[in-house]
């Protein structure tokens, strides 16, 4: 497969509302506009789809993240370009699937979304900060649960400083410099 019809997963990490779905979106639009195979695996998706009946304890949701990394992989080995906007809060789970990657040939970059928690708060798409703060809700990941942010992402995005327009064209230039885009 030439360099140019390569897939990856892209996985793009972050606290809730910190923007991961909207800038993987922004560059699918982008890829798909120069011809290119993407899929996006949206965390919230694979949790009603793929992985129904997982909780949010540590194990649950490492196992969610290999599900979701084995399917990445699996569509990355076909040629798509995988943009996988999902928290996974735990630098071992993201390592596990960044290693799998590796073991199978298949490029692997991690993106982290790096929006300080207040700002994400403000932003609250749905609705989970709010319910937080009222006591509906418990362990909320970046709250009162961990997230271990990426030491050595490929890329860090703060999206607190920049448009979802510049984002998404960082991350693209990335990809391009990667030989991904």
């Amino acid at each position: 497969m030439s360099e140019t019809n390569r897939g990856a997963t892209v996985w793009l990490t972050g606290l809730p509302s910190a923007g991961k779905t909207t800038i993987a979106r922004a560059l699918a639009d982008r890829l798909v506009e120069a011809g290119r195979r993407v899929e996006v695996l949206d965390g919230d998706e694979i949790r009603e789809f793929l992985s129904a009946g997982l909780g949010f304890s540590r194990e649950d949701r490492h196992t969610n993240v290999r599900r979701i990394g084995f399917v990445a992989e699996l569509l990355a080995s076909h040629g798509v370009t995988v943009l996988v906007p999902v928290i996974a809060p735990y630098a071992d789970s993201r390592e596990a699937v960044r290693k799998h990657h590796d073991a199978a040939g298949t490029r692997y970059l991690e993106v982290h979304v790096a929006t300080p928690v207040e700002v994400c708060s403000e932003r609250d798409v749905k609705g989970l900060y709010a319910k937080q703060a009222s006591g509906e809700l418990t362990g909320l990941t970046g709250v009162d649960d961990p997230y271990e942010a990426p030491e050595a992402p490929e890329l860090r995005i703060e999206t607190h400083r920049q448009s979802v327009t510049e984002s998404a064209a960082a991350l693209h230039a990335l990809l391009a410099e990667r030989g991904l885009a």
